[in-house]
């Protein structure tokens, strides 16, 4: 994720600084980048030139105090709430007092991420779709300090990069994760039961619904540590039974069979050295 929202704002032509803590996740992160230009290049959306301009405005940094004199940060950790938690106290005691600060959560508090910072009214959710580069959509989540004028700068910045910018309150899961993960959780259960395969599942829905991938497919997509991380935020705010994860969901995270970046999830995925069939 940090990398696509990095391509985007790259392309959109703000100067970025990519900051991890790992060496390896960076040159990664660099990697992907590349590699998302090639392809927008390849399909014409944009020059050559464009994209070697909009790599230059990107580099990286493993000291988080570099990110001092930046106008705005923009997270994109671990969906761990203890993770962000650390990290926006961090930054709220690095940065100048009128940095903003958005985070990419997609079901943690924006109030509690706000409260760590010390600077609640300039803290707000700004949750990309995946892949960033091809998910038009944006939610923009106000916590109960954020202040007019930061969602007004998230939405300007959303409108920059080619995005459809949506408001949300800050509620466990905001709009899109509160109606799609008991979907995704509730194909788990129905894989569980035996009710039908992976593949079945996810033709039912795509062909049923017009949805354009499998919920299953896209738990792969997402993570499917992500998605049992979501499913517990959703369950333990509501305390409603119809977001408790779906054991096989949680057995599958503990194999640590989380999807596409394991190569193996509810489907094998090609660059595993196992077969191809579906998990099922």
């Amino acid at each position: 994720m940090g990398a696509g929202i990095a391509l985007v704002a790259a392309r959109a032509g703000c100067e970025v600084l990519l900051h991890d803590i790992h060496a390896g996740s960076l040159d990664a992160a660099i990697e992907r980048i590349h590699k998302g230009f090639a392809k927008q290049i390849q399909e014409g959306l944009i020059s050559t030139s464009e994209g070697e301009s909009a790599l230059r405005l990107i580099r990286t940094t493993q000291t988080l105090g570099e990110m001092a004199d930046r106008h705005l940060i923009l997270e994109a950790a671990p969906e761990i709430l203890e993770i962000k938690c650390d990290l926006f106290r961090q930054l709220g005691a690095i940065c100048k007092p009128e940095v903003v600060f958005a985070s990419n959560t997609s079901s943690i508090s924006i109030t509690k991420l706000g409260a760590m910072s010390g600077r609640d009214a300039l803290v707000a959710g700004m949750h990309f779709m995946n892949p960033v580069p091809v998910m038009k959509l944006v939610e923009l989540i106000r916590g109960l300090r954020t202040s007019d004028e930061t969602i007004a700068l998230l939405s300007r910045l959303a409108d920059r990069m080619g995005k459809i910018p949506v408001e949300s309150k800050d509620s466990p899961g905001f709009i899109v994760n509160r109606l799609l993960m008991p979907m995704v959780n509730e194909a788990i259960f129905a894989l569980a039961e035996g009710i039908a395969t992976a593949d079945m599942i996810d033709k039912a829905m795509t062909h049923g619904t017009n949805h354009p991938i499998g919920p299953l497919a896209l738990a792969d997509r997402i993570g499917l540590d992500t998605v049992l991380h979501i499913c517990e935020i959703l369950y333990q705010e509501f305390g409603d039974p119809k977001f408790r994860p779906c054991p096989l969901l949680r057995k599958y995270v503990e194999a640590g069979w989380l999807g596409r970046k394991s190569a193996r999830g509810f489907y094998i995925y090609p660059h595993s050295s196992m077969s191809k069939d579906t998990v099922t």
